[in-house]
């Protein structure tokens, strides 16, 4: 299933592909960031921690470095800010648990590396996280502070408390420390420099790219206009990168090459046509001169069978490159006619349901294209229903038969040069072998194709063939 936001163009493509890159690298980014902040902070904790429990006992923390930190609080620079109480340190004959308590086990590990890394040796160690509003000593702290008195969030925040048991039964020391909150900004930082990256890195690539696709797009509209038109005069001037300039030069090369080739097809088509048609005309005219009746209508059977294939070989070669322009065509109209002229001949024709549908389309072409398919119905089956209808953006210019159809795995091949649904060279039960392959080559010259199928009676067998031919309706 393709992603529908997915851009189509190379531009788009690799701007997106980039941008999604950039998004993914700064999310690991911010968050490596954020994840090493806070690592660093809860290191600075388990410090503090560590340095307050090899304190001397019941001495507190240092009411210098209590004001000191309470004033850079205030000013908030600390790492603490609007967290304003410091606890003693406490010694007790237990450690008392709150129902508020998180144990804190990986905590434990690393403030027991810090006290043996220092050479401090203890029993015990226990270490949690509680809600300030559950601990005793916090509580009667905050009580003395007016100014705090009634914050409720102060209660809720939380705080680390470490206790320590230096020899096995003996008291345990504790502290306690607030939890310091993540720094302010921290996202937005990683957001202001993603956007800093997008501006630069996204920004530069773009007119980078631009450089590239800009060239590539008018050589595809050129090679685009080229398929359709065959039409050589114009070259493209080479432009952007040097790999896309010699690119464009090749293409260019290549195009004046194809165009000669062309041309010399032209010449030599002319020259065959002449050089073919002028000695027919002449036998035709001598033939007249044969006294068999009969024998002189085979020969000029012969001749006119010759010359009627070599017309449908000249026409397949020149739809490469046609010489007339399109005109505003009534489809409709189109097909009433053809229907008409094959009436007028007394076959078996029956004109179908139209729809009004005008397409810039080369009349004649379309006009031989359809004769072709209707010759075609007729030859093998007697008869020919032709229509034409409006169907998912196409027009469709259908032509039915009851014949015999054809065996499902040669309707490809049908439709190649010199093939016929039966073995025999004879105009009495087929032709060349050209129709088809000329009506196909029709519809692909105006952006369309043509189809084979089968129908198909209740009891499985083939109830004839349907050809369409479908052009495309623009926009």
């Amino acid at each position: 299933m393709k992603l529908k936001l997915w851009p189509r163009s190379l531009l788009g493509q690799m701007l997106l592909s980039v941008a999604l890159a950039l998004l993914v690298a700064q999310t690991i980014s911010g968050f490596l960031q954020v994840r090493a902040k806070d690592e660093r902070r809860e290191e600075l904790m388990l410090n503090a921690a560590a340095f307050r429990l090899v304190a001397s006992p019941g001495r507190e923390w240092g009411r210098s470095a209590q004001n000191e930190g309470e004033r850079r609080e205030s000013q908030g620079r600390g790492p603490h800010r609007r967290y304003p109480f410091s606890v003693a340190l406490e010694r007790s004959p237990a450690f008392a648990s709150t129902g508020t308590d998180v144990a804190r086990p990986g905590y434990e590990q690393r403030l027991g590396e810090i006290l043996t890394r220092e050479g401090f040796a203890f029993s015990r160690l226990t270490v949690v996280t509680r809600r300030a509003g559950s601990d005793p000593g916090v509580v009667e702290q905050l009580r003395e502070r007016r100014r705090f008195r009634d914050d409720p969030l102060l209660e809720q925040r939380p705080m680390l408390v470490a206790g320590m048991q230096e020899v096995p039964g003996g008291e345990w020391t504790i502290t306690r420390l607030p939890v310091p909150e993540r720094e302010p900004g921290s996202l937005r930082n990683v957001a202001m420099q993603t956007i800093v990256l997008y501006l630069v890195l996204v920004g530069g690539l773009a007119l980078l790219l631009r450089r590239i696709t800009r060239p590539l797009a008018a050589l595809t509209a050129r090679m685009e206009r080229f398929a359709r038109t065959r039409e050589a005069e114009g070259e493209l001037e080479p432009a952007g990168p040097d790999d896309t300039r010699r690119l464009i030069e090749a293409h260019n090369a290549m195009e004046a090459r194809v165009g000669a080739l062309l041309d010399e097809k032209d010449v030599m088509l002319g020259a065959i046509g002449h050089d073919l048609k002028t000695p027919l005309a002449a036998l035709r005219v001598r033939i007249e001169s044969v006294d068999n009746d009969a024998e002189r209508e085979r020969m000029a059977a012969t001749i006119d069978d010759i010359a009627r294939t070599l017309d449908d070989i000249l026409s397949l070669a020149r739809i490469g490159r046609p010489s007339d322009a399109l005109e505003n065509t009534e489809l409709a109209a189109l097909t009433a006619s053809v229907a008409e002229e094959f009436e007028d001949l007394g076959e078996n024709i029956v004109l179908g349901e139209t729809s009004r549908v005008a397409l810039p389309v080369r009349t004649t072409w379309l006009r031989r294209a359809l004769r072709n398919l209707v010759v075609n119905a007729l030859r093998y089956a007697g008869g020919a229903r032709v229509s034409l209808r409006r169907e998912a953006g196409e027009a469709v210019l259908s032509v039915e038969d009851d014949g015999p159809g054809i065996p499902e795995g040669d309707i490809q091949a049908m439709l190649e040069p010199f093939r016929r649904g039966e073995a025999s060279r004879s105009r009495e039960t087929g032709g060349a072998g050209l129709g088809l392959t000329l009506a196909r080559a029709i519809a692909e010259q105006h952006g369309g194709g043509l189809k084979l199928a089968n129908r198909y009676a209740e009891d499985g067998t083939i109830a004839g063939l349907t050809a369409e031919i479908r052009l495309p309706i623009s926009a």
